[in-house]
C-alpha cells in the first residue's frame, strides 16, 4: 500500500504522517536548537577554551537526548494509563447498561449528521459487531492501533534529538576555536532550513513557511544565548 492514503476519487491525504512526522521534526530541531544555542553561548564567552566548547556540545547532546528519551516515555505512557483506564470503565458501563450505551452511541452518530432511525440501527449493528471497538473510536476517539510503544517512542525521539544535534557538535570540533561562534550557527541554520523544507514538504505544506519558520526561530535561540554568553562570560 502506497504511504499516502489514496481514496477512490482519487485524493490523496497526509495527515496519517503528522504523528511521526511531528516526533520526526520536534526531535531533530529541538537536538540543533539546543546544542547549537549552548555551544554558541559557551564560545561567545571571553575564554573560553576549545575543550570547553566541546565539552558543553557533547554534554548537551548525550544529555538532551537522554530527556527527550525519558520524556517521551513517561508521556506516552501516562496517555496509555489513562486510555486503558477509560477502555476499563467503558468495558463495566457496556456490561453494566447496555441499553444505554446503544442511545449514548446513536446519539453521538446523530450529532455527526445521521437521521436518528437510522443512526439507531448503526449503534445496534454497531454494538452487536465490537461493542467496546465502537465506543473506543466514536465516544473516546481512541485509535485502533493501540496507541504508541512508549520505548519504541522514546527511542525514536532520542535518535531524532541525536541526529539534529550531532552536526553542530562536529561543526564545533572540527572549526578552529576562532570560527566556532560563526561556523557552528551557520551549519546550525542550514540544517534547520533543510529540515523545515523536509517537514513541509513531507507534510504536503508550503516549504518557504516551514524553512522560515525554523530558521527565524533557531536564530533568535542562538542570538540570545550569544549575548547571555558575552555578559556572564565576561561578569565570570
Amino acid at each position: 500500500m502506497s504511504q499516502t492514503t489514496i481514496h477512490a476519487m482519487g485524493e490523496q491525504h497526509l495527515v496519517h504522517r503528522t504523528g511521526w512526522l511531528r516526533a520526526a521534526v520536534l526531535g531533530a530541531n529541538d537536538g540543533i536548537i539546543s546544542v547549537s544555542s549552548l555551544i554558541v553561548g559557551v564560545a561567545a564567552a571571553p575564554g573560553a577554551t576549545a575543550g570547553a566548547v566541546l565539552v558543553a556540545g557533547i554534554a548537551a547532546l548525550v544529555g538532551g537526548a537522554l530527556s527527550m528519551a525519558a520524556g517521551e516515555y513517561v508521556s506516552v505512557s501516562s496517555q496509555a494509563d489513562t486510555e486503558q483506564a477509560d477502555l476499563a470503565r467503558e468495558a463495566a458501563e457496556l456490561v453494566r447498561a447496555p441499553l444505554a450505551e446503544t442511545r449514548e452511541l446513536a446519539a453521538i452518530y446523530e450529532q455527526r449528521g445521521v437521521e436518528a432511525g437510522l443512526a439507531r440501527q448503526v449503534a445496534e449493528q454497531m454494538m452487536a459487531h465490537d461493542a467496546l471497538g465502537a465506543h473506543r473510536r466514536d465516544e473516546l476517539g481512541l485509535a485502533d492501533d493501540g496507541g504508541s510503544d512508549p520505548l519504541q517512542a522514546a527511542l525514536f525521539s532520542a535518535g531524532a534529538f541525536s541526529g539534529g544535534a550531532i552536526l553542530p557538535v562536529l561543526a564545533a570540533a572540527l572549526s578552529p576555536r576562532a570560527w566556532v561562534l560563526y561556523l557552528t550557527p551557520a551549519t546550525a541554520l542550514v540544517l534547520l532550513a533543510v529540515l523545515g523544507a523536509l517537514g513541509a514538504k513531507a507534510g504536503g505544506a508550503p516549504v518557504g513557511r516551514g524553512m522560515a519558520r525554523v530558521v527565524l526561530l533557531g536564530a533568535l535561540a542562538m542570538g540570545v544565548t550569544a549575548l547571555i554568553g558575552t555578559l556572564t562570560g565576561t561578569v565570570i
